[in-house]
């Protein structure tokens, strides 16, 4: 995967002037669009198209400096006005395209990114691949934004706003793997990008036949593998910290990619003041 990220990389930068097809990018490379930008995003502390936004606008800063005409400079990176254009320059250098042409400044340069693997051994991830029916995904959705750290308080206050008696129903509905009360991620962006919306789900599993009440939202989720990460420690940041090292450590390492679907967390065990917590994540995957 690491290698699939370098290439893509270079491939970017030959194509910087060109209307980037990320998806074609990706069957170039053997792999999905899917994986490969959440992959890059967790990996580079960035989405994707944030990425090849800053490098064309550092790549577009030299042409500015020169004797080059603004409107074909603004068409040679694919924008189709001036006006488009110096709004992603000045998003990237914080000026404008005359105040750079004036002043020769001042220039904020995104470098050309470079991918490697580390592995210091540090952490032991506790996984497990299994292979799972077709099944329902039942409770409670909302819409909130993605938070990578930290407490997200939209979804603590939606699971508030349920009446205590409505987790008993739920839990009694359950009646597949994953078990128990479960924190359901869907329709998240696929950059992973910070501030996205991603519909959050408070419910259980249930068979693919199972009858499901009128008044619970549901997500159909097809038969497929999922990785099953076992994580122990203080919550939210030890299962956060597992997430985070899915990408740096687990995925480069192993035959697997993700494939499109939600991600499940499963509450195994937990302080009476959630604290501290015992989870399973679960990730579709698929072979890569």
């Amino acid at each position: 995967m690491i290698a699939e990220l370098n290439r893509l990389v270079e491939l970017v930068e030959v194509r910087l002037n060109d209307d980037l097809d990320v998806a074609s990018l990706a069957t170039e490379l053997g792999t999905t669009e899917y994986h490969l930008r959440r992959m890059f995003s967790s990996l580079a502390g960035m989405p994707l198209s944030e990425y090849i936004r800053r490098r064309r606008m550092s790549v577009a800063a030299a042409d500015v400096l020169g004797n080059g005409n603004l409107l074909s400079i603004a068409v040679r990176f694919g924008y189709g006005s001036t006006e488009a254009f110096g709004r992603a320059f000045r998003s990237v250098h914080g000026v404008s395209p005359g105040d750079v042409k004036r002043d020769g400044g001042p220039l904020r340069t995104q470098p050309q990114l470079r991918f490697r693997l580390t592995v210091e051994g540090n952490i032991t991830m506790d996984t497990r691949i299994t292979d799972r029916p077709a099944l329902r995904l039942v409770g409670h959705a909302t819409r909130v934004p993605l938070i990578h750290e930290g407490i997200n308080p939209h979804i603590q206050a939606h699971i508030a706003s349920l009446p205590i008696a409505e987790h008993a129903r739920l839990k009694a509905l359950g009646n597949t793997e994953p078990a128990g009360l479960l924190q359901v991620s869907a329709d998240v962006d696929p950059d992973y990008t910070e501030g996205s919306e991603l519909t959050y789900l408070h419910g259980v599993a249930v068979t693919d036949t199972t009858p499901v009440p009128d008044d619970l939202d549901t997500i159909e989720v097809p038969a497929g593998r999922w990785a099953v990460f076992r994580t122990e420690g203080e919550y939210p940041a030890a299962l956060q910290a597992t997430w985070a090292a899915t990408a740096t450590d687990w995925f480069p390492s192993n035959p697997w990619r993700l494939r499109p679907g939600p991600s499940i967390v499963a509450v195994l065990d937990r302080a009476d003041d959630f604290s501290t917590a015992t989870c399973e994540l679960w990730l579709p995957v698929e072979r890569a």
